[in-house]
C-alpha cells in the first residue's frame, strides 16, 4: 500500500477512534476496565490518552507492516512522545493567551497532534536504519512508555495536567464525583 495513503488512513482511523474514546466510557456506563483506555474526565491527560490509545491500537497494523524495519520502535516511540508533549504544549499555550478553552481549537490541537505523530512515524521509518542499540533502547522505551501510560491513568499525579477542570479532582474520582453531584441535583 502507498505510504501516503496509509499515513492519511492512519490519521483518519486514529482521530475517529480517539473521538469515540472521548465518549465511550460514559456510553458504556463507566466500566473501570474501559476507563483505563478512554477518557474518564476532562483533564488534559485524558485528552492525551484518547490520542495515545488508538495510536497504540494502530500499532497492531503498522507493526505488522513495518515491524521488521529496524526503525520501527524508534519511530513508534517518538510518535507517541510527539502526542504526549504537543497536546499540552499547544493547549496550555493558547489557553494562556485566550484565558479560556475554545472547543474548535481543542479539537484542532487533537487532530494536529495525531497528524504530527503519524508524520513523525513515517518520516523515521523511511530513514536509513538506526543502530541496533538505538532500536533496542527505543523498544525498551516503548514498553516503559506504555507502563507509564497505565500507571498515570490508574494513579494520576496531583499535577495540573491530571486535574479535571470541572470537578477539581483526579482520574476516576473526578468522574464519579461529577456524576454523583449531578444525580443529587436531579432529585
Amino acid at each position: 500500500m502507498d505510504q501516503t495513503l496509509l499515513l492519511w488512513l492512519s490519521v483518519i482511523i486514529i482521530v475517529a477512534f480517539g473521538t469515540l474514546a472521548h465518549f465511550l466510557y460514559d456510553l458504556a456506563h463507566q466500566p473501570k476496565a474501559l476507563g483505563i483506555f478512554t477518557a474518564v474526565n476532562e483533564s488534559t491527560w485524558e485528552h492525551i490518552k484518547i490520542a495515545i490509545t488508538p495510536t497504540l491500537l494502530w500499532s497492531l497494523i503498522d507493526g505488522y507492516l513495518y515491524g521488521a524495519n529496524p526503525n520501527y520502535f524508534p519511530a513508534r516511540l517518538l510518535s507517541l512522545l510527539v502526542l504526549t508533549f504537543f497536546i499540552p504544549l499547544a493547549y496550555y499555550s493558547y489557553r494562556r493567551l485566550a484565558k479560556k478553552s475554545i472547543l474548535p481549537i481543542d479539537i484542532s490541537i487533537f487532530i494536529i497532534a495525531i497528524i504530527l505523530a503519524q508524520l513523525t512515524f513515517f518520516a523515521l521509518i523511511n530513514l536509513p536504519a538506526f543502530s541496533y542499540w538505538i532500536s533496542y533502547l527505543a523498544t525498551v522505551g516503548t514498553f516503559i512508555f506504555f507502563g507509564a501510560y497505565m500507571t498515570l491513568t490508574l494513579m494520576p499525579q496531583k499535577a495540573p495536567i491530571f486535574k479535571d477542570p470541572i470537578t477539581g479532582k483526579y482520574g476516576f474520582l473526578a468522574h464519579r464525583d461529577f456524576f454523583k453531584s449531578r444525580r443529587k441535583h436531579k432529585k
